[in-house]
């Protein structure tokens, strides 16, 4: 196999580790090369790189491509972009994926802006798929269906790139599942000369003193949550999730337009444009259910909506549905859970 025209993944690098997003774009990344039958590639960028490789190769990556200088790390825009804008003039990549993180976002543009190519932002899923242009009636095969919410969330639009490569998507974490791909994938590591990349005026910016904040909600990795959206009606009665969240030993979570009522921090937000989340028990609260919500929770193994709306878009995929005022019915799912776990 050539190495044009694969498929790359950029590997976010932070505290020693691979980026959770970053090994899901690799898991999904590994899928979409199969069915284009492609080498899967990743490029990792940053310092103290030993051994970074055994991790992605585990993901399914073919190629490792390898750029460590310590002035590479922590990432700032302008060597990060030089890299992989002058490496995918290389190796011409058809597609490029990465998170849709501070980093990704700042990123992505750079690179997609400098190499004329386009990028859609936020992809909930990424497939393999053929196009024929409506105008000029010219036919593509294999080209990367870029699918996410658009027009406020009304439609689920699929977003193609049809001449201009890399075909580029960003993704969040968690929109898809991470999974090894085999512990003994082979794959080679190909180290470059930073010097062959990136120009020495790229390193203007030097980072002085880092604060990252780190949320203190882990809503992420919990397996129920109880989730309040804007039918909760006030604070005080989203407050009820706390208690029925203590009584489960769960996590609460928020739909957009409850965090836009200020019922709860932003922290909490489920969906398109907050975290998407996997856990074995969804419970919804006066959560009607627009598209960008049900695209961060749709995955959950059991999902029970509570909802005045015998018709709420959100009863469509729950597996229980209690028509009634949440207020109303979250007091007594409390007493009968608590009268029958003693």
């Amino acid at each position: 196999m050539s190495n044009k025209n694969n498929l790359i993944v950029y590997c976010e690098f932070e505290d020693g580790k691979v980026a959770d997003v970053s090994l899901e774009l690799l898991t999904k990344g590994r899928q979409l090369a199969n069915t284009l039958g492609v080498q899967l590639e990743a490029v990792v960028i940053g310092d103290n790189l030993k051994d970074v490789e055994k991790e992605i190769i585990r993901y399914g990556a073919d190629t490792v491509y390898k750029v460590e200088d310590k002035r590479l790390y922590p990432y700032t825009s302008n060597p990060h972009a030089a890299v992989l804008i002058n490496l995918f003039k290389e190796i011409e990549p058809q597609i490029c994926l990465m998170g849709a993180t501070c980093i990704g976002r700042d990123l992505g543009p750079r690179v997609s802006s400098c190499l004329h190519s386009g990028l859609t932002a936020d992809c909930t899923s990424l497939e393999i798929g053929n196009h024929t242009d409506p105008k000029t009636g010219k036919e593509y095969q294999n080209l990367l269906y870029q699918i996410r919410p658009a027009f406020g969330g009304n439609i689920v639009a699929t977003i193609v790139n049809p001449e201009c490569r890399p075909q580029m998507a960003t993704v969040r974490e968690g929109v898809m599942k991470k999974q090894i791909h085999d512990e003994n994938h082979k794959g080679k590591v190909v180290n470059l000369d930073v010097k062959k990349y990136v120009k020495p005026e790229d390193f203007v910016v030097e980072i002085i003193d880092r604060h990252i904040e780190k949320s203190k909600v882990n809503i992420k990795n919990s397996p129920i949550i109880v989730a309040g959206g804007y039918g909760m009606g006030s604070k005080e009665n989203f407050d009820l999730l706390f208690d029925l969240a203590d009584t489960l030993g769960a996590e609460v979570g928020a739909s957009r337009a409850a965090v836009d009522a200020g019922f709860t921090e932003h922290d909490r937000q489920i969906g398109q444009t907050g975290v998407t989340v996997r856990p074995k028990l969804y419970i919804a609260c006066g959560i009607s259910g627009q598209i960008q919500h049900i695209a961060g929770m749709q995955e959950s193994a059991m999902i029970i909506s509570i909802n005045n709306d015998p018709n709420a878009p959100i009863n469509d995929i729950a597996d229980y549905v209690i028509t009634g005022n949440a207020e109303d019915v979250i007091p007594k799912l409390i007493k009968y859970y608590k009268k029958n776990s003693k």
